[in-house]
């Protein structure tokens, strides 16, 4: 990395909020590999610690005020995002949904990435559900994803994949992608406002 170039601010967003779910495992293992960069800013949005509800107000209670207070400036701030999804009934966490409608300008202009988890199809119908959703929100999804199909299968008692060789190269792919093109935006949106 250019020493001159600041770090790329990424922010990983854990979207289950399931009691007993396995993002844990799945996010410890994608941030391990993250944080191995010295281009990358990291933070951790864990939608379990952020209860927006699904009823949308202009004017939020004081109580939903006080979580946008504190979530709201980590997306502003951010120049590119990880959602690590699970797929729920073919389609993605009520508790992301909430958190993507609560906010609009704070998405635009801005790389999305993901990885999914889930059973026989490794959470890609959510991730293809999400791409329609980011797309709306003037977001640049990340064509390569990192995905396990039957994920409690491949990690170890300890949060190890038993077999790390592909998952790793996929999520390098993925990392290198979503910091081509947070870089790419920075560069622009350096020179002219973006016209969403």
């Amino acid at each position: 990395m250019d020493l001159n170039t600041p770090p790329l601010r990424l922010t990983v967003i854990v979207a289950s909020n399931r009691h007993g779910r396995f993002a844990d495992t799945i996010a410890g293992w994608f941030l391990e590999r993250a944080r191995l960069r010295d281009d990358l800013d990291i933070t951790v949005l864990d939608l379990a610690e952020a209860d927006l509800p699904t009823a949308l107000s202009y004017e939020p209670a004081p109580e939903v005020g006080t979580v946008l207070a504190r979530v709201t400036p980590q997306l502003e701030s951010a120049e590119a995002f990880v959602v690590i999804t699970p797929e729920y009934n073919h389609s993605f966490p009520a508790s992301l949904k909430s958190l993507i409608d609560w906010h609009f300008t704070q998405w635009q202009a801005k790389p999305v990435a993901f990885v999914s988890y889930g059973g026989m199809s490794g959470g890609l119908r959510a991730v293809e559900q999400l791409r329609q959703v980011f797309a709306e929100m003037h977001a640049v999804t990340v064509r390569e994803t990192v995905s396990f199909h039957n994920a409690r299968g491949h990690f170890d008692a300890d949060g190890a994949h038993k077999d790390p060789e592909a998952p790793n190269g996929a999520a390098k792919v993925l990392i290198d992608q979503l910091a081509w093109w947070a870089l790419a935006l920075r560069d622009a949106k350096s020179v002219r406002a973006y016209g969403g």
